[in-house]
Parts: C-alpha cells; sequence; structure tokens
C-alpha cells in the first residue's frame, strides 16, 4: 500500500477491479495538482470504452453471488471497514488535505461523517426489512420484501474526496448490490488509498471497483446495460445532464445539483454567536461546499451590527496551506477555478454590489497556489449574475430586508433549494421559517445544515433531481427494488393427514 511520502504517491493512479489494480487502456491522462503548492502529486487516466467494459463486467460477475450473502454476513465487512478508517484515520485526512486543499481539521470531519455513513449501513438487516400482512383475502397473504438492484455507481465530486462516496458505498454494499466509484479526476488519491484499505477486508472480488476518468468515464456508465443505478453530487448544470442520459437508458437516478444558500439574520439574535457560525459557514472549505451559505440576509434592523462584526471576523480567517494547523481556510481547487470566482466578484461590483473585503487582493492570502481570500460583497443586484449563479468560492454577499416575509420572498427567488438557515430567539419566528422556506435543508441558529448519516441529505427544485436522497433509509430505498409477493397455499395437508 502507497504511503504519503512512497514515490508512488506520485506515479499514476490505477482502476480497481476484480480485486485487482490494473493499468488503464487509454493512453490519455490528467494531472493531479495540490491546490495549495501546484505541485505535481500525481496522475490519473482518463478511462475510455475498454477500461469501463472491464470495470462493469467486474462489478457483474460478482452480483449473483454476493447478493445471495446474508445481509448479517454482508455488514461484517462494514465493521471492519470502520476499523480500517479508524486507524488510518490521519493519513487519510493528510492526503484529502493535500489534493483538495481544505485544511486538515475540515478534512478530519469530513472523514468522521463518511464513518457514521459506514456505522449507519450496519443496521441493514433491520433497515432493508419489508412487512407483511396475513389474510388480504381468505388464506391469502402478501408480503413485501426488498431486493438489491445488481451493478450501481456514484459519481462523485472534487470538493468531498472522502465523504460524499460513502454517501453511497457502505449502503449499496450492505443492501447485497456491487459498487463502481467514479471519483473526480481532480482528487482521485484519497479514493485511490482507501481502495487500498479495503483490500484488506477480504471483499469478493468486484463487489467493490474504482474507474478513473472524465466525461468519457461517465458517459460509458451512464450508456452500460449492466449498471442499473446511478448517483452523482456536483452541478447543476452536469446533474441535469447525467439525469436525462441515465434515465434514457433506463437507469434508477439521484443527482445533488448546485446551491445557493442563504441565512436570515433576524433582530432577536445572538450576534455574537450569528456572526461566528455564519463566517465559518461561507468561508470554511473555501466555500466550496454544496451548503456553504453564499447570501446573508439581514433584516434592516440588524444589518448595521451584523456587517460590522462579520467584517471583523471575516479580515481575520488566516488563508494558507491546510497541512498548517493554524490555518483556517485554503485555497481553492484549480487555477481555473480561481480565476472564475474572481471575475464574478468583479462582475458584482460592477453591478453595483458594495466591496467591503476584497479577496482578490489581499495581503493576507499566500502568492503561490490557487487562494482567494474571504470576499464581503453587500447588496449585489438581484439581476446580476454574481447574485444568481453559484460562485463556489469564498464570497459571501450581504443583502437587507425589511420584514421576515421579504427575507423568505428573497430566498425563493433563488431557482436553487438546498439549503436556509435562520438565527432568531423566536421559536414563532423559527418555525414560520422552517414552515415556509422553499429549501429541503433547514436550519435553526445552525451555519451549515448538514443531516446526520440516519437523515437524507435533502434538496429541492435545481438543487436535486429525483426522488431518493443519500445517506440513511432513502439510500436504502435507492438500492433496492420493492418486490410484492401475493400467496396462497390449498389445504392440502390437512387431507392427507
Amino acid at each position: 500500500m502507497s504511503t504519503l511520502t512512497d514515490k508512488s504517491s506520485r506515479e499514476q493512479v490505477l482502476n480497481y477491479a476484480n480485486g485487482k489494480w490494473s493499468k488503464a487502456a487509454t493512453t490519455s491522462f490528467l494531472e493531479v495538482r495540490n491546490p495549495a503548492t501546484g505541485e505535481v502529486l500525481g496522475t490519473v487516466a482518463d478511462s475510455t470504452g475498454e477500461d469501463i467494459v472491464a470495470v462493469v463486467r467486474s462489478a457483474s460477475a460478482a452480483f449473483p453471488n454476493w447478493r445471495r450473502t446474508p445481509p448479517e454476513d454482508r455488514i461484517q465487512y462494514l465493521f471492519k471497514l470502520k476499523d480500517l478508517l479508524e486507524r488510518h484515520f490521519e493519513d487519510i485526512a493528510r492526503i484529502t488535505t493535500l489534493e483538495n486543499g481544505k485544511t486538515i481539521a475540515e478534512s478530519r470531519a469530513e472523514l468522521r461523517r463518511a464513518i457514521e455513513n459506514v456505522e449507519v449501513a450496519c443496521g441493514i438487516p433491520t433497515l432493508m426489512q419489508g412487512y407483511n400482512l396475513e389474510d388480504v383475502a381468505a388464506g391469502i397473504d402478501e408480503i413485501m420484501i426488498r431486493q438489491p438492484l445488481g451493478v450501481v455507481t456514484a459519481i462523485t465530486p472534487f470538493n468531498f474526496p472522502t465523504m460524499i462516496p460513502f454517501w453511497f458505498l457502505p449502503y449499496a454494499i450492505a443492501c447485497g448490490n456491487t459498487f463502481i466509484l467514479k471519483p473526480s479526476e481532480k482528487v482521485p488519491l484519497s479514493a485511490r488509498y482507501v481502495f487500498e484499505l479495503m483490500e484488506q477486508l477480504g471483499l469478493p472480488p468486484g463487489v467493490l471497483n474504482l474507474l478513473n476518468g472524465g466525461k468519457t468515464a461517465v458517459d460509458g456508465l451512464l450508456q452500460h446495460p449492466d449498471v442499473k443505478a446511478i448517483s452523482f453530487v456536483g452541478s447543476t448544470h452536469v446533474a441535469r445532464y447525467i439525469y436525462a442520459e441515465a434515465a434514457k437508458h433506463g437507469k434508477r437516478v439521484q443527482c445533488q445539483g448546485g446551491a445557493k444558500n442563504h441565512v436570515v439574520v433576524a433582530p432577536d439574535a445572538d450576534l455574537k454567536m450569528a456572526t461566528k457560525i455564519i463566517a465559518d459557514s461561507a468561508f470554511g472549505c473555501a466555500g466550496q461546499r454544496c451548503l456553504a451559505v453564499s447570501v446573508a440576509v439581514a433584516l434592516d434592523e440588524i444589518k448595521s451590527d451584523f456587517t460590522t462584526q462579520l467584517m471583523e471576523i471575516t479580515s481575520s480567517i488566516r488563508v494558507g496551506n491546510g497541512l498548517d494547523e493554524s490555518v483556517q481556510m485554503g485555497p481553492v481547487i484549480t487555477p481555473e477555478s480561481k480565476s472564475r470566482i474572481e471575475s464574478l466578484i468583479t462582475s458584482g461590483e460592477r453591478d453595483g454590489g458594495q466591496l467591503l473585503l476584497d479577496g482578490r487582493r489581499s495581503g493576507s492570502a499566500p502568492r503561490n497556489g490557487n487562494f482567494v481570500a474571504p470576499t464581503l460583497i453587500a447588496d449585489v443586484p438581484p439581476q446580476s449574475v454574481a447574485a444568481t449563479e453559484e460562485i463556489f468560492g469564498p464570497v459571501l454577499n450581504i443583502v437587507s430586508a425589511d420584514s421576515l416575509d421579504r427575507a423568505i420572498e428573497i430566498l425563493g427567488q433563488s431557482p436553487y433549494g438546498n439549503a436556509a438557515s435562520i438565527f432568531t430567539s423566536s421559536g414563532a419566528v423559527a418555525r414560520k421559517f422552517r414552515y415556509e422556506a422553499p429549501t429541503g435543508n433547514v436550519g435553526v441558529n445552525i451555519g451549515v445544515a448538514a443531516p446526520m448519516a440516519y437523515f437524507p441529505f435533502s434538496g429541492w427544485r435545481d438543487s436535486f433531481l429525483g426522488v431518493l436522497h443519500g445517506q440513511g433509509r432513502d439510500a436504502v430505498q435507492f438500492y433496492t427494488e420493492q418486490k410484492v409477493v401475493i400467496e396462497r397455499w390449498p389445504n392440502t395437508w390437512s387431507r392427507k393427514f
């Protein structure tokens, strides 16, 4: 198994199928770079047709025996997996920071959430149970049972290279499916290391598979007839493509898309607590998370004080290499992301927004690497692209509202519906917000409304395409088919005896 200092960590990232590592047949490779330094960490194959067929064939061949493995036996591998992740916790977190750029504390928190999903999936013998009713008619019984789908796959993004695969992987295999992970080509090293660890589990070959690459690999999975379900997390633009293409080929699909999350600050909020939590939410992971707050709606009475305190906290955030324990925010993922974020800041300012803190010119950010310092911009006009587009960077827009109704109306103007939060001391205000906020995840005095692993990661409107979400019971339903059995047994036994 490669380590952080091995030469192999800077070599080609291989595919994993049928219990073996193999070089891709493609001649096209992509560089993996440390976003904090620009250092080349390795190369990853841009897998094509032959590679895709080999990985899917591996998963297909393993499915018949794996689905017949009792659930109680399947989860024994997950208990071992939890132990492996715990024992290699620091190594995994460090690799995540190296290739993604987030702080080491954020990488540790991400891995903790991944492990929580493994723990929940260990309950499959209960979670996967169906139900039954005797005598639906005289002498006739009816039973609903759950059965695995077959080969399933997850296409995961760069921003949480360790956590998001575990929204899917443990549930999929615990339910009796075989699984293919297609990680982001920007951050393949975390997945590679975790798969190296999982070799120690002794799973039957083909139950877990790793396919690297970009759009060609994605299209191959979407179109392959043996792949029964697709899980995706990424931008709304790509989510729409994957949802339509997968559905066209008859697959079950769940697609988590983009976001433009709002937080409302009421006049009775605990301002000291609110500003600290909102700053953490907006600038944690350099704003590169689908639950990051990107618009703060302060009611008129509190906007001035809120803005002053938020500027004070934000200007003190230390930006740098995430491996430094004292750093509070790392870089964005690529030079292209940096340029895009800076252009959106420019657009917001040009359209009339008031730049309070300019992360493009901050002296606090290192010169090398893909760094954009925390940015505060006030009153970006609602028609501006900076106000409507998901920036996915450390940029927070502050706007005002004269009432809670107006604040909720501002939320509803966004096409996204991933998350929204409110800070208030009033139970009545909190209930009204919870009741009316047009988003799938709602926080009350919480900056990042991230559901625990035993709840679904919800999302509405342009933030989600599908019916069943990731995590918890939704994941179990997504990865199983319902079969209803209606049976009657003639009473021939009594005549014979």
